[in-house]
């Protein structure tokens, strides 16, 4: 090979290609759903309140001991027409809670409008209509045919609406469900301020005449989307569709596929989540519980289910039921706090254990600058000092091929038809000269991971979404519109190429300096803060080499 340099150099553009081909086969999905303005009309409550309810196994013992569970479980009658929905909101939701079941059936995302326009709406993140169905279903299920709190059950509410006061710790909405036995179901949904996730508690007051067995259980539905994917649209390669941590693994799971679609786990320690660009909804069971996991499908929508185990509440007692939702932004900081391992939401792919990282930093450098663009720079900055013993060594080796640059091109002529008496000649060259040509691979090799690293950072956090640099940069996690950093970009790499000895073959030099149009071309539809981290890289690059170059060329002069 005789510049490793070049392979190099179309590998990364290879690399950056197929990264983008990677997503589009883990992220199979269109872009999230058109932000709708905040309403406080009932949403379409009778097509929230379909679906499949979830079973309790033949079998399962209930704690206390309980008579033998009937393995058929009786499902409550769906109510008809559209059932009212109770209003909550807090300074950072606006959700719908549907009468019918209590489920969450609209929640509209406040700190996050769809896009930079003044009067934009804020994102719907749940709703009820046709395509962007996407609803959180909860409820109970009861032993031997019960009537059953589930998600077709009709609740009661003193009020239809409820507000977060300014400087209040919590907000607590009770909705209420009578059987005709005596068994009284009290759901409160818990709000907090500044916070996405939500808890969920059921208090059963069991004043009939026989022990009330029942497990809890939470249902993601959502509809199920065909691609439509476009290379100028990087929301069009992100995944949108149900995961699952169970405790050790997290992954993806495709509804339409054969075997996932049979899809069933028991987990302990895990959660459930329905994805897309950016958000999530998501349930988490109490630590320390076995819960039964399913996927399924109910027509167009998938269903993610998880199901509690069974719980007794002897005549004339009370108990307790408890879920944890999130309905939100992935905000890994929170998002951590929610569940186990519920920050892989934000979905760094098989870089994650660098793309982590790398996002800890730029988090704790934009603490202290207030602007993600100036964090790139700078973390670029202080990425290039880690590794500038590395990068010196090879710049160096660069160097000294500059200096010899004259002989190899005589040998190269003395030898044209001889190749091999050429690299005799050349090696010999090198290794008076203690030179290593491979040396100017290693920054290469350096940067492929971290680029990579850097790409899935700034398209998956929804810290860099919308974010502001300066000047005509708007959003670090879209292109340019102006395509001025791809071009700047490009010259700079031109110049560094300029810098750097040229590859001895006059074709692969050709070709080599065609690198820098294709990079630019290929990186103008990446986003802005990717190419502002590629050209603040490149930049530091030429500054280095510049400065190594005088250094070894005034070696030379000395020695010579």
């Amino acid at each position: 090979m005789d510049n490793p340099r070049l392979y190099l150099w179309i590998g990364l553009a290879l690399l950056a290609w197929m990264n983008v081909v990677q997503w589009n086969r883990d992220y199979g999905s269109p872009a999230a759903p058109p932000a709708a303005t905040a309403s406080t009309q009932a949403p379409d409550a009778g097509a929230a309140a379909q679906g499949q309810l979830p079973s309790v196994p033949a079998g399962q013992a209930a704690a206390p001991a309980t008579p033998a569970a009937d393995a058929s479980m009786a499902a409550a009658p769906a109510a008809t027409g559209p059932a009212p929905s109770v209003r909550v909101v807090t300074d950072v939701l606006d959700l719908d809670i549907s009468l019918q079941g209590g489920d969450l059936v609209r929640a509209d995302l406040l700190k996050y409008p769809r896009d930079k326009k003044p009067d934009s709406p804020p994102v719907r993140l749940l709703g009820t209509q046709e395509p962007d169905f996407n609803v959180m279903r909860t409820g109970l299920r009861a032993l031997n045919g019960k009537a059953e709190p589930t998600h077709l059950a009709l609740y009661t509410s003193a009020a239809n609406e409820y507000r977060l006061a300014p400087g209040a710790q919590e907000l607590r909405v009770p909705i209420t469900w009578t059987d005709e036995q005596g068994v009284t179901v009290t759901k409160t949904y818990v709000f907090k301020p500044g916070r996405y996730d939500v808890q969920v508690i059921y208090d059963v007051d069991n004043r009939s005449a026989a022990p009330w067995s029942g497990a809890s259980y939470v249902q993601l539905a959502r509809h199920i989307y065909t691609p439509e994917r476009s290379m100028f649209d990087v929301e069009s390669y992100a995944y949108r569709g149900p995961a699952i941590y169970d405790g050790k693994k997290y992954r993806k799971l495709d509804v339409t596929d054969e075997e996932e679609g049979k899809f069933a786990q028991n987990v302990t320690d895990g959660w459930i989540a329905t994805m897309q660009h950016h958000f999530v909804s998501a349930a988490v069971p109490p630590k320390g519980e076995e819960y039964h996991v399913t996927l399924g499908q109910d027509g167009s929508h998938a269903l993610l289910t998880y199901r509690g185990p069974l719980k007794a509440i002897p005549a004339g007692t009370t108990g307790r039921f408890e879920e944890t939702l999130f309905v939100g932004p992935k905000l890994q900081a929170q998002l951590e706090t929610v569940g186990p391992r519920l920050e892989l939401t934000a979905d760094y792919g098989k870089l994650t254990i660098l793309s982590q990282p790398l996002f800890w930093l730029l988090e704790k450098v934009y603490g202290f600058v207030g602007n993600w663009g100036w964090a790139i720079i700078i973390v670029t900055f202080l990425l290039k000092l880690l590794f500038y013993k590395l990068t010196e060594t090879s710049g160096r080796s660069m160097a000294k091929m500059r200096t010899i640059a004259p002989r190899i091109k005589s040998i190269q002529e003395r030898y044209k038809d001889d190749r091999e008496q050429l690299a005799k000649q050349m090696m010999e060259i090198y290794k008076r000269e203690k030179i290593n040509p491979v040396a100017g691979c290693l920054p290469i090799l350096v940067q492929i991971p971290v680029f990579l690293a850097f790409y899935w950072v700034l398209l998956e956090s929804v810290e860099m979404r919308q974010a502001p640099f300066m000047l005509w940069i708007q959003d670090l996690s879209s292109k340019d519109p102006f395509f001025i950093l791809p071009i700047l970009m490009g010259v700079a790499m031109y110049g560094q190429f300029k810098l750097n000895p040229a590859p001895p073959d006059p074709m692969q030099a050709k070709i080599f300096a065609f690198m820098p149009v294709i990079m630019t071309v290929m990186m103008a539809w990446f986003p802005s803060g990717l190419v502002l981290y590629w050209l603040t890289n490149t930049l530091l690059s030429i500054a280095q080499q510049w400065k190594i170059n005088k250094v070894v060329e005034a070696e030379a002069k000395k020695g010579g």
